[in-house]
């Protein structure tokens, strides 16, 4: 795991011990501490206020003492449990010797990290280790001002978990592994793990991780982010949620990169596409500048290493006050003296102010290395809900550019297509008129886009089921509308481009 060497290290559960951690798993399991067993003992409602941070719900639903209660007050809640209670569940004198559990005043036993139930994509039962209170961030604030400071699985962890490709991959790397959730999601799929934290705790408590969560060990590295991966590695997929918040100094190592300005995420990003192996996928979450006087967009254009494709799409954008507010509320310094809250907002601002940042977006890059000579690069605005999980969909994303990239307007109109699944047609127009004003195609799956075609393109769309090419459909309508089919022809291909790189229309190979 390299040199972790720290003080702090000593306050956490040893990772030398495998026996005791399988031990401590098994009895987890056999009281159903997962996150169905949660939510069964919780209710809906305690259940997702723990996710928000807040504890009391789940306080009034664990006044019993059954084993399943004893774990959630001890692993989740914090609280003292008397020895008695635990000893039914846990094999306390291994778990206090390996460091799990210590042993305080008044024959009570109390957790030295939390842990929480989380499901994996194949219903597997993990569990994510991190320091006391952290299990969730966000802006409820993280529950400690420690620099070092390990957090749980907060939404930006699994936004990016979400949108990951998991096709096999020979070797995965994760940037800034943090709790070590997106290494648990790689192991399921790829050969190798590599995983890097310029936080020695971070990579400690990542090793806890996959230990409890039965996942294979990762090859853990200290260091900031390449600086660890030797000049000869390449890897099949990089993730990474960095540490992208914009922020004056680096106050706090989970969320803050140090460097000035979206610095971090450019160079993150810029310095992947040499570390991707060809065909290989590399995904971030990420914060922006909009800078006044510069098109956010193509800012972000500029980051996206030679060789790859890229789809970058914005989430959200807020204001710089609202930007300063998120995140001095994350750190809990809206509970701090009226004064140092006020002098702290200030040093927000005037950051803002001197590199004339307007507005914050935050989203996700995803890259695809192809060395294409002419490569796509994607950059867009999306605020509106999707589907989760979206690897599937960001991968038919990059398929269908190697598709529209390859085909020339000649070989388009010789292709068969079919409607992809769950598009729905809607008509917009005035109640008894008789044409519809526009005509909307609306996915219900994915990324849910809706998009406006005339009525060439949604008679094309809703007869294309992989038998005609698109060629013959096309002379099929101009006779039906009586227009000149070689005219159709030459102006409907770009439309046909558009629902296809939109996902609305699937190659039928």
């Amino acid at each position: 795991m390299g040199d972790v060497s720290n003080s702090s290290l000593s306050t956490l559960p040893s990772t030398d011990r495998a026996d005791v951690t399988a031990r401590l798993r098994d009895a987890l399991l056999a009281a159903s501490f997962t996150a169905d067993g949660l939510l069964e003992l919780l209710g809906a409602p305690a259940y997702a206020a723990l996710a928000r941070s807040e504890t009391v719900p789940a306080l009034r639903a664990t006044r019993g003492d059954t084993p399943l209660e004893t774990l959630v007050r001890l692993f989740l809640l914090q609280q003292p449990v008397p020895h008695a209670r635990v000893e039914r569940v846990l094999p306390v004198d291994a778990c206090v010797e390996a460091g799990w559990l210590l042993r305080t005043g008044g024959g009570e036993l109390a957790a030295t990290v939390d842990v929480r139930p989380y499901g994996g994509s194949g219903d597997e039962d993990w569990f994510i280790v991190s320091d006391l209170g952290c299990a969730v961030g966000g802006a409820g604030g993280i529950g400690s001002r420690d620099e070092q400071v390990v957090l749980g699985v907060g939404g930006a962890s699994t936004t990016l978990a979400g949108i990951t490709v998991r096709t096999p991959a020979g070797s995965a790397l994760d940037l800034g592994t943090g709790s070590g959730i997106q290494a648990l999601h790689a192991a399921q799929h790829a050969t190798r793990v590599t995983a890097t934290d310029v936080n020695p705790r971070a990579l400690h408590i990542a090793a806890l991780t996959l230990a409890l969560s039965g996942a294979p060990a990762a090859d853990l590295r200290q260091g900031s982010l390449f600086e660890p991966i030797r000049d000869d590695e390449t890897y099949d997929l990089i993730v990474s949620n960095p540490p992208f918040v914009i922020s004056p100094g680096a106050r706090l190592t989970y969320r803050d990169g140090g460097m000035g300005g979206d610095d971090l995420c450019r160079t993150l990003v810029q310095q992947s596409g040499e570390r991707l192996n060809r065909g290989g996928f590399a995904q971030f979450l990420a914060n922006w500048q909009h800078v006044e006087g510069e098109d956010w967009q193509d800012r972000l254009r500029s980051w996206v290493p030679r060789g790859c494709d890229a789809w970058i799409v914005q989430r959200e954008v807020q204001d710089v006050t609202q930007y300063a507010e998120l995140w001095l509320r994350d750190a809990g310094d809206h509970r701090s003296d009226t004064a140092e809250y006020q002098a702290r907002y200030d040093a927000w601002l005037d950051e803002f102010e001197a590199r004339k940042v307007r507005a914050v977006g935050f989203g996700w890059i995803a890259l695809h290395r192809t060395d294409a000579a002419d490569p796509s690069i994607t950059v867009e605005e999306w605020p509106h809900p999707v589907e989760q999980p979206l690897g599937n969909t960001v991968r038919a994303h990059f398929d269908r550019i190697d598709y529209l990239r390859e085909h020339d307007d000649a070989a388009l109109l010789a292709g068969h297509f079919r409607l992809a699944a769950e598009v729905v047609q809607e008509q917009v127009g005035l109640p008894g008129a008789e044409d519809p004003e526009h005509v909307v195609l609306r996915q219900n799956r994915g990324m849910r886009r809706a998009t406006r075609v005339d009525t060439v393109g949604a008679g094309f769309a809703g007869v294309c089921d992989g038998t005609l090419s698109a060629g013959r459909i096309l002379d099929a309508i101009a006779q039906l509308v009586g227009e000149d089919p070689v005219l159709l022809r030459d102006r409907t291909p770009a439309q046909i481009r558009l629902l296809v790189e939109q996902g609305f229309l699937e190659p039928a190979r």
